[in-house]
């Protein structure tokens, strides 16, 4: 039997505006990445998050992402490389506090948005990220995007990760994710994000809206918990491992 890891985006409401059904999501998924306030979330919204991922057993990552609140943080920023290292360390650190409060530590970070997508096409950027992760803990594990600069960066520093495609995006030729403002650069509906992970692990790597195949370690899946159809999608996609021959474990159990 194999092990693959099912994570989400979460942890991602702010104030009094409500992001998502984290509390369905968490007996889901087996890893939660959560947002650290930079583009959502807030203390109080990461420390009930954090209190609910570990009684459900799901390890937690730190979400970070430019200071961008009014963009969800899907806008392109332009940072030095200490202005981007001190943003990344100071969002982990953040999150891990919660961590240590709740009798645990990280396992992992997955960059949020448009620093993720950046990061995923410019390797300098990708090496001062994963820099960053590991001058905060050297164990902590980079979930990084499929065929991306992320990955090739976290080999070059022999930094931990784990590999993750997505079920509810679609792929462009060069592994890249469509842009959301392209068409069809969203999956939509449970049964389509069924088939579309699916068809890539069968394929074994990411497969692109063309068809085109290209090869790659999958250790992990993720659904976006700012989905309206998260919670139908990750609970289908579940199902559809399980019964293909997968164990669903937690990303600090596979790497």
């Amino acid at each position: 039997m194999t092990a693959i890891n099912l994570n989400a985006d979460m942890g991602e409401s702010y104030g009094a505006w409500q992001m998502g059904n984290d509390d369905a999501l968490l007996r889901i998924v087996r890893s939660a990445n959560i947002a650290c306030g930079f583009h959502a979330g807030d203390p109080m919204h990461m420390a009930k998050t954090v209190e609910v991922a570990v009684a459900n057993g799901v390890s937690l990552g730190a979400h970070p992402a430019f200071p961008d609140l009014q963009g969800f943080g899907r806008r392109a920023m332009h940072l030095t490389a200490k202005e981007l290292s001190a943003t990344v360390m100071y969002q982990v650190g953040a999150l891990q506090a919660f961590a240590v409060a709740n009798g645990t530590r990280l396992s992992h970070v997955k960059p949020h948005g448009a620093l993720n997508n950046m990061a995923c096409a410019d390797l300098d950027m990708a090496t001062v990220i994963v820099q960053a992760v590991r001058s905060v803990d050297q164990q902590l594990i980079v979930l990084a995007p499929a065929c991306s600069a992320l990955v090739q960066a976290s080999l070059d520093l022999k930094v931990r990760h784990a590999i993750e495609i997505f079920a509810d995006r679609s792929y462009q030729d060069d592994g890249q994710l469509t842009p959301r403002a392209m068409p069809n650069a969203m999956v939509h509906g449970a049964q389509a994000s069924v088939d579309h992970v699916l068809r890539m692990l069968d394929a074994g790597g990411i497969v692109s809206q063309r068809g085109v195949v290209l090869h790659t370690p999958i250790h992990s899946i993720c659904v976006h918990g700012d989905n309206p159809q998260a919670i139908e999608s990750a609970a289908s996609l579940r199902d559809a491992l399980i019964s293909k021959g997968y164990v669903l474990a937690r990303l600090d159990e596979m790497v």
